[in-house]
C-alpha cells in the first residue's frame, strides 16, 4: 500500500484509516465521540431513544458505510486464511499424535450442519490431503501463513468496524496486527470447543443406547443432554460475538457486552442464512451448471460471505443504538441543540452540500 494519503472525502484528514463524520459536520462527530468515549451500560436500554429511529438510521447506515462491499472482502480473507490455518492444524496435530488428526476430523464434521455439502466436502478433501505427512518444514509454512492471513483477515474487520463507529485507528501497526493474531487465536479455541461439545454429547448419546438399548424411559436424559449442548453452543456463539465486537473498533472507552442486540440478530440472522443456503442447493443445484468444478468454491465464498454480512450488520445495530443513546444525552445534558441528531444533514441544513449537488446534477 503506498504512504501517499488518501483522498478520500469522508476523511477529513486524508488519511484512509480516520474514519470518522467530516469536519462539515461537527455535531454529528460530537455525538459520536460521546458513543466512543462513554460506551453504554446495556445495549438493550435505548434510555427513551425511539427503536424505530435506531432501525431507521442502521438501514441508512448499512448503506453508507458499504457493508455489502465490505462483507464481500472479509469473504475473501476468510477464503484466503482457511487454507493455511488447516495446514497448520493438521501439520501440529500429525506432529502430536498419529491419531489427534483422526478426532479433528470428526470436530470438523459438524461444520457441516451450517457449511453446505459440497463447500463443505470440499474443505474435508483439502484437510485429508494435508494430513497425509507432516513436517517441521510444513509446520513452519503453516503457522507463518494461517498468522499472516489471521492479520490481515481482522485487520479488515478492524477498519470496518471504524468505520462503523465513525472512528480513527491510532493503535499502532504492530499492536494492531498482534491483537488481531491473538484475538484470532482465541476464535479458534472458542470454535474447537464449541464442536467439541457437539462431539461430546454425541459421545454420551451412543454410549447411553449401547449399554441401554431398551431402556425407553432415558428419551428424556438423551433429550436433556442434547439440549444443554445446544445452549452450549449458543453461549459459545455469543462469546464468539462478543469477542469480536469488543476488540475490533478502536474505541477510547471499552465494554464488555456478552449479548447485544446486534449479536442477538447477527447470530439468528446467519444460522437462518446458513439453513436457507443448504436447503436451496438441495433443491435448486443448478450452479454446477453454471460453475462446474468451480461450484463448491463459490458455494463456500457465498457462505463466508453471508458470515461477513451478519456480523457487520450486527456491529452496525450495536454502534447506532450507542449513537441513539447518547444523543439522548447530550440533548438531556444542553450540550447539544434540540435540533442535533445523527441523521447526515438536509439539504436545508446544508446548503454548500444541496449546491454541489445540484451542479453535479446539471453536468450529468
Amino acid at each position: 500500500m503506498s504512504d501517499t494519503p488518501s483522498t478520500d472525502p469522508a476523511s477529513p484528514t486524508g488519511d484512509p484509516k480516520d474514519h470518522r463524520v467530516p469536519n462539515t459536520d461537527p455535531i454529528r462527530q460530537r455525538i459520536w465521540d460521546q458513543v466512543s468515549h462513554s460506551p453504554v451500560h446495556s445495549l438493550w436500554d435505548f434510555q427513551g431513544a425511539s427503536p424505530w429511529t435506531v432501525m431507521k438510521r442502521t438501514a441508512n447506515a448499512f448503506m453508507d458505510d458499504n457493508l455489502l462491499s465490505r462483507a464481500a472482502e472479509l469473504g475473501y480473507y476468510f477464503l484466503f486464511a482457511l487454507f493455511p490455518t488447516l495446514i497448520f492444524a493438521s501439520s501440529i496435530l500429525g506432529l502430536a499424535a498419529k491419531k489427534a488428526d483422526v478426532v479433528y476430523i470428526a470436530l470438523l464434521n459438524y461444520l457441516a450442519i451450517v457449511i453446505p455439502s459440497s463447500a463443505f466436502q470440499m474443505v474435508m478433501d483439502t484437510f485429508n490431503q494435508t494430513t497425509k505427512s507432516a513436517s517441521g518444514g510444513k509446520v513452519t509454512f503453516g503457522l507463518a501463513a494461517a498468522l499472516w492471513s489471521a492479520s490481515v483477515g481482522f485487520a479488515a474487520i478492524q477498519d470496518t468496524a471504524n468505520m462503523v463507529y465513525k472512528v480513527k485507528e491510532t493503535r499502532p501497526y504492530w499492536k494492531a496486527r498482534g491483537q488481531a493474531i491473538l484475538v484470532t487465536i482465541l476464535l479458534s479455541v472458542v470454535i474447537t470447543f464449541t464442536l467439541a461439545i457437539l462431539l461430546f454429547a454425541d459421545y454420551l448419546v451412543k454410549r447411553v443406547h449401547l449399554f441401554h438399548i431398551q431402556r425407553y424411559a432415558l428419551l428424556g436424559e438423551l433429550a436433556l443432554v442434547k439440549a444443554v449442548a445446544w445452549i452450549a453452543v449458543v453461549g459459545l456463539l455469543m462469546l464468539l460475538f462478543a469477542i469480536i465486537y469488543y476488540f475490533a473498533p478502536d474505541v477510547k472507552e471499552k465494554r464488555w457486552h456478552w449479548l447485544t442486540p446486534g449479536a442477538a440478530i447477527g447470530i439468528f440472522g446467519w444460522l437462518a442464512a446458513s439453513v436457507g443456503l443448504r436447503v436451496y442447493l438441495h433443491y435448486f443445484p443448478s450452479y454446477s451448471a453454471a460453475y462446474g468444478s468451480l461450484g463448491a468454491v463459490i458455494i463456500l465464498l457465498t457462505w463466508f460471505y453471508i458470515t461477513g454480512l451478519m456480523l457487520l450488520a450486527g456491529a452496525e445495530i450495536n454502534s447506532e443504538i450507542q449513537a441513539a443513546v447518547a444523543e439522548v444525552k447530550l440533548h438531556q445534558s444542553g450540550a447539544l441543540p434540540p435540533s442535533a441528531t445523527t441523521d447526515a444533514p438536509t439539504d436545508a441544513a446544508n446548503p454548500d452540500g444541496a449546491q454541489d449537488r445540484a451542479q453535479d446534477r446539471a453536468t450529468t
